[in-house]
């Protein structure tokens, strides 16, 4: 379950609750009964492997992937007329 900070407006108290997705925000400081704010701050979610970063494609293929779809489409309209010119120059 995870765990969401919270701050009193009211009084600054600031305190950390344990719960469930579906479980309502709390809204009353326990202390003043004063309102209380949802904090958000950095997650600790770490991506380990590869394929996240946008640098684990480079090395393996040496090309990023906005080149890759020009040089496909260049390499396959380069291609494609010269089978199709061999075959007519033939007859």
């Amino acid at each position: 379950m995870p765990t969401y900070s919270y701050a009193c407006t009211a009084c600054g108290h600031r305190f950390d609750a344990v719960q469930s997705f579906s479980d309502s925000t709390l809204t009353e400081c326990p202390e003043c009964q004063g309102r209380l704010r949802k904090e958000y701050g950095s997650i600790g979610v770490t991506f380990n492997g590869s394929g996240f970063y946008r640098t684990d494609s480079r090395a393996g293929s040496g090309v990023s992937s906005s080149t890759g779809a020009s040089s496909k489409s260049e390499s396959t309209a380069s291609a494609t007329p010269a089978p199709a010119s061999a075959p007519a120059s033939g007859s």
